[in-house]
């Protein structure tokens, strides 16, 4: 990416290390440094691993630092809420930032000073209202309160779907000024010829939400094995029941996931909720025909590329898994669009759009949604 000069010329960015907000960090902080900004990646929670301050490193601009406390899903947050804050504010203080962009939202109460950008990746209350079918417990009330603060009082609201963006809003109120971007990608996912006959998913195992519990189900009774790739418990939890009928691969790295998803027919994520995938938008790149969750996100940006699925019936996660097995032509045929559609999800737009928002957090725009910005001028919820 060419270099360019002037605003930003610092971002200070939030992250965590757990799930695909770590990925989205380090691609949008690789894209803010090659235009020219300095970014201090700001890390919570448990600690990055080797190979993931390896590929900070090495990123000329990004500075990270780390304060290894909660995360605010996590047990025991709120006791580590202020501590956490006081970092925070300290670190922003050394680095003069000239954006602060959350990745979270209970840091949003701070009185910051410059420009403040909150990103919703995902929420325990909308979590809630998609896996659980109701409303968070009362031990979530603190929780949502700092989320509707947040909410209302960044200067911009981002999220990476229309549809994931009218959830939080349903939940919360409409957030005074917002924009969608959708999240990009690169790194080593390329499709090959020759698949093999297997089935494959990763990403957050314990969590309930993603369905590996459905897919764990229906694997003894399918002609290609499934292979899921993923942590099986949660930082702070027991977690998720250990897989009997997957074959379990366990957390693999970034190189290891690419050559599975090179070699893997089809890519199966029956999620009841997932704000946007990383993970499919690798699947996509790889080659991988699709088999999802049929839920507005992912809808809204795999319509026509993918077979949807209702999550939580068995029977048909099966029915629609065998009928790719059973039809080689649909299976290329939808493997090929989903490749195509990938190409619309690309880094460059992700960080021209980033650069656009932090500019209109920063400047006299009236709130609300910028009509000049096609993402944000449909209605939030509306399918595109």
């Amino acid at each position: 990416m060419t270099a360019t000069t002037g605003f930003p010329a610092r971002v200070l960015m939030t992250t965590d290390a757990v799930g695909g907000v770590w990925q989205y960090t380090v691609e949008l902080a690789r894209g803010l440094c090659g235009s020219g900004s300095e970014v201090l990646v700001a890390g919570m929670g448990p600690e990055p691993s080797p190979a993931q301050r390896d590929a900070a490193a090495a990123i000329p601009g990004l500075s990270l630092q780390w304060h290894p406390g909660c995360l605010e899903w996590m047990n025991g947050a709120e006791r580590d809420l202020d501590r956490a804050s006081a970092w925070l504010a300290a670190q922003a203080d050394c680095f003069s930032p000239d954006v602060v962009h959350l990745n979270s939202y209970a840091y949003a109460a701070a009185p910051w000073s410059v420009p403040l950008v909150v990103v919703c990746h995902s929420c325990v209350r909308t979590w809630w209202q998609a896996v659980r079918g109701g409303e968070a417990p009362p031990e979530w009330d603190g929780y949502g309160a700092r989320v509707g603060h947040a909410l209302r009082t960044a200067d911009l609201v981002i999220a990476p779907t229309r549809a994931f963006l009218g959830a939080m809003s349903r939940t919360y109120g409409e957030p005074p000024q917002t924009m969608v971007i959708r999240n990009g990608r690169s790194g080593p996912f390329r499709p090959r010829t020759t698949r093999d006959p297997l089935i494959f998913s990763c990403g957050r195992t314990w969590d309930e939400a993603k369905g590996a519990g459905v897919l764990d189900a229906v694997a003894p009774r399918l002609p290609w094995p499934v292979y899921l790739a993923g942590d099986l418990r949660a930082p702070d939890t027991a977690g998720w029941t250990a897989p009997t009928g997957v074959l379990s691969l366990g957390r693999l790295d970034e190189a290891a996931i690419a050559a599975f998803l090179s070699r893997a027919t089809i890519f199966a994520l029956p999620a009841l909720y997932e704000p946007f995938g990383l993970a499919v938008l690798e699947a996509a790149m790889s080659g991988c025909a699709l088999v999802l969750g049929d839920i507005e996100t992912l809808r809204e940006l795999w319509g026509g590329a993918a077979l949807f699925v209702d999550p939580r019936d068995e029977q048909a996660v099966e029915a629609a898994l065998v009928r790719l097995i059973r039809d080689p032509e649909l299976c290329r045929a939808l493997a090929a669009r989903a490749e195509k559609r990938a190409q619309s999800y690309l880094p460059e737009a992700m960080v021209a759009g980033y650069l656009r928002a932090y500019r209109r957090a920063a400047g006299p725009h009236p709130r609300g949604r910028d009509a000049a910005d096609p993402d944000s001028a449909v209605p939030a919820g509306r399918p595109a």
